[in-house]
């Protein structure tokens, strides 16, 4: 054989293990419903065998943590991603019954702007808890994401409650559309985001950094339990309609990332969402989409791991078996009671004259009045458009 045909079949060789590589590095993604209900539960058996203690539990978490911050390279976070300086933008004070809205968009990268609403106490006297409120994937014109009416109606509760309240876009959707929601890095760009409104709100001084609480429904309930997982700051958490053992999120920005596997980890959402213990934590699950089987299989799963700590009593399930998958009455009854009893607030203020939760006094706000950007307050002119753009930016490019 002669010194080209080697050098062909060295080629040849090397583009094999590249191929193979690349077929299991596709593997490790699990993505929506990568297995059954049956290999779920003997999944979660596999896994649960490997500790017994609260000792091997915690060194299992700690891997299961360093396999999503790896796996969403939040890790290769460029230092100067890490500013204090927000370049808030914060406009349109609205009063209303209890509570005030603002329109509010922050530079939580350089070049990139988170766009939300900030709800607020009519009257800030003291430090107040804070809550953030990401949302799933509610898309139509007449009804999206953080313009909602149930959204506003549960920050406007929150807020009359005594938080402070920040609803804010997901990557690509509203007016965070500085790329697609689908990018490639959607789940990292969008933990990151979460991170940094947390750093923004621990900014004002109003806000208490002990009382730091998350909630959001469906790709929202995987930005709450993800968020809590990656950062001690969050204390409390109330992901809603979205922890499975066997539907891993049928989106890049929950499954796009190798987040749950890889040669160094394996686990699912119903671990990551365990790595909230011992912070309070309320699961709400309904029959009707993947989480059906929540008091069963998630639930109990997760309670043990509770049981470890000794604090059984900080961890709730609240399954509605004939509702859908939404964030409707009877899920935010059940956020307001949990949140108000493990953040301090008031339940009494949207308490009516029968001692029944009452939301008749909340304003829904228009679409176009809860908007950030428009003639009189432009996209600030640094900022970073398009998908490649993006891209770059995370690598340190630009």
């Amino acid at each position: 054989m002669n010194t080209r045909s080697v050098l062909l079949c060295i080629i040849f060789l090397l583009f094999l293990k590249l191929e193979v590589w690349a077929q299991k590095e596709q593997v490790e993604l699990c993505v929506g419903n990568y297995q059954t209900e049956e290999e779920a539960i003997k999944q979660l058996k596999r896994f649960v065998s490997t500790y017994s203690s609260k000792k091997e539990w915690e060194k299992r978490a700690a891997g299961i943590k360093k396999g999503i911050i790896k796996g969403a390279e939040l890790d290769l976070i460029p230092d100067k991603f890490r500013s204090n300086n927000f370049n808030s933008i914060i406009h349109s004070k609205k009063v209303f019954d209890g509570y005030t809205v603002e329109n509010i968009a922050i530079e939580t990268i350089p070049g990139y702007y988170v766009t939300g609403n900030l709800y607020k106490p009519i009257q800030i006297k003291d430090k107040y808890p804070a809550i953030l409120c990401p949302h799933g994937y509610w898309q139509k014109p007449e009804d999206y994401g953080r313009f909602r009416e149930d959204m506003q109606r549960r920050c406007a509760s929150f807020a009359r409650m005594g938080a402070i309240v920040f609803a804010y876009d997901m990557n690509g959707y509203g007016e965070s559309n500085q790329c697609d929601h689908k990018h490639p890095r959607a789940l990292q760009i969008q933990t990151w985001n979460s991170m940094r409104i947390i750093d923004f709100l621990l900014t004002l001084r109003e806000v208490d950094p002990e009382k730091i609480a998350v909630t959001g429904a469906s790709g929202g309930g995987t930005q709450s339990f993800i968020l809590t997982a990656v950062d001690e700051r969050i204390a409390v958490s109330v992901p809603v309609v979205q922890i499975s053992a066997h539907f891993f999120g049928g989106c890049v920005c929950e499954s796009g990332m190798p987040i749950h596997k890889s040669k160094n980890h394996e686990t699912n959402n119903v671990e990551i969402a365990a790595l909230a213990a011992p912070r309070p934590m309320l699961i709400i699950s309904d029959g009707d989409d993947w989480t059906k089987n929540t008091p069963q299989v998630e639930f109990p799963y997760i309670k043990s791991i509770y049981r470890l700590y000794g604090v059984e009593d900080k961890v709730e399930n609240l399954h509605l078996a004939h509702e859908k998958h939404n964030y409707g009455i009877s899920k935010r009854k059940g956020a307001y009671k949990f949140l108000a009893n493990h953040l301090g607030l008031d339940i009494n203020k949207i308490l009516n004259e029968n001692g029944e939760i009452d939301e008749s006094f909340i304003t829904i706000v228009p679409y176009e009045e809860l908007k950030v950007f428009n003639n009189q307050y432009k996209r600030p002119a640094n900022a970073i458009m398009g998908d490649d753009m993006i891209d770059l930016l995370f690598q340190g490019k630009l």
